[in-house]
């Protein structure tokens, strides 16, 4: 890729006016982005015009466009011409921070992340003879005879790999077959019922037994309880005087 090289500066003139900061435009005015040439938007016509210089810079000197020129005339200088500019502000961020509005700018449809995420590629299925989930009588039997009819080698009646393992697994689910039906007969509702039926009288005799009182004196694992005051005398003198008490509260009230 051949190098961009800035334009010379071949002579030393300027418009005489203060050197132009890049800091007090905005930033959408100039580019002065690594490896590119350096252009910026004349502050008098509004153009954009290229920067030239290496250590000091300038706008290129250009002219108005004030229309078609008659033979014989030239056009008239642009008082932004030898400009001088001075880059005052960090390069980084100014290109980052324009990077990231030209990336809002850009249409959805057109955007592109920075990192590139490929979807993982689903799993192949597991053959038929290695779902073992689920499997009864008929499903086992179908899949054996559907297996048979697409092999080539299952049909001159010798079993393949997947052949054997369904040939199998079909002789397995048939000899199972009886207690799986004798274990679904005991969960119907009537074979429930029958065997609450058969278990209600030892119940109910736990039951009995459980809220008989047992004869005899209290228990002896814990502290007896008196059921009657120490000192009647006391006890009724006491109830007397609480009483007393409680009719003159109340006549107050």
């Amino acid at each position: 890729m051949p190098r961009i090289r800035p334009g010379r500066v071949r002579t030393k003139h300027t418009n005489r006016r203060e050197p132009l900061l890049l800091s007090s435009m905005s930033p959408q005015d100039y580019n002065v982005r690594p490896g590119e040439v350096k252009s910026i938007a004349c502050p008098d016509c509004r153009t954009w015009r290229r920067i030239i210089g290496e250590t000091i810079l300038k706008i290129r000197p250009h002219g108005l466009d004030q229309g078609k020129v008659k033979e014989g005339e030239k056009r008239p200088l642009c008082p932004g011409s030898d400009q001088l500019v001075i880059v005052d502000i960090d390069v980084r961020r100014w290109q980052a921070r324009q990077d990231r509005l030209l990336r809002d700018a850009m249409p959805q449809e057109n955007r592109r992340a920075a990192r590139q995420f490929y979807k993982p590629l689903p799993a192949p299925a597991a053959p038929v003879a290695r779902i073992h989930a689920g499997v009864t009588l008929e499903t086992a039997r179908r899949a054996y005879l559907d297996h048979i009819e697409e092999c080539v080698r299952c049909g001159t009646g010798q079993h393949c790999t997947h052949g054997g393992v369904l040939a199998h697994r079909y002789v397995l689910v048939r000899d199972e077959e009886p207690a799986r039906r004798a274990a679904r007969a005991k969960a119907t509702p009537a074979a429930r019922r029958a065997q609450w039926d058969e278990a209600a009288p030892a119940v109910r005799d736990a039951d009995t037994r459980r809220a008989a009182i047992p004869a005899g004196g209290a228990p002896a694992e814990g502290p007896s309880v008196p059921l009657a005051p120490a000192d009647e005398e006391t006890f009724a003198w006491r109830q007397a005087d609480l009483g007393r008490q409680y009719a003159a509260r109340t006549a107050t009230t």
